[in-house]
């Protein structure tokens, strides 16, 4: 079952309606970019994360579940994963994946409650 990273936990302090955009990403071990997309649509949220220079430049899709904070006054948003796990997730292309459900399915089991390192830090 993916269909739960897909959504905000109730924790996170998401806020409906803020726009994330430009908020600055912290995973577990450090920044990994800014959001330059994000939606907040219920069973459909998720971040798009412009990596910068941390990944040669390129943008990773993170399933809402990921986030465990979002600090308004801050601009930052707060995830529970490492670098690594990030960085391994499945490729992200924009114009190929915002869309592809088969795309959202895996990495809705790459980051799912099933997921080999779910819970824990690696």
């Amino acid at each position: 079952m993916t269909e739960h990273v897909w959504s905000y936990k109730p924790t996170a302090g998401n806020l409906a309606g803020a726009d994330l955009t430009g908020f600055k990403v912290e995973a577990v071990d450090g920044s990994i970019g800014k959001v330059d997309k994000h939606s907040a649509e219920a069973g459909d949220a998720y971040l798009v994360v412009d990596t910068g220079v941390w990944i040669f430049g390129k943008e990773v899709l993170l399933p809402a579940s990921t986030v465990v904070r979002v600090e308004l006054e801050e601009q930052k948003v707060y995830v529970d994963r490492t670098k690594e796990q990030i960085k391994n997730a499945p490729e992200f292309y924009r114009e190929q994946h915002l869309d592809d459900s088969r795309y959202r399915d895996e990495l809705g089991l790459y980051y799912g409650p099933d997921a080999p390192f779910n819970g824990r830090i690696i």
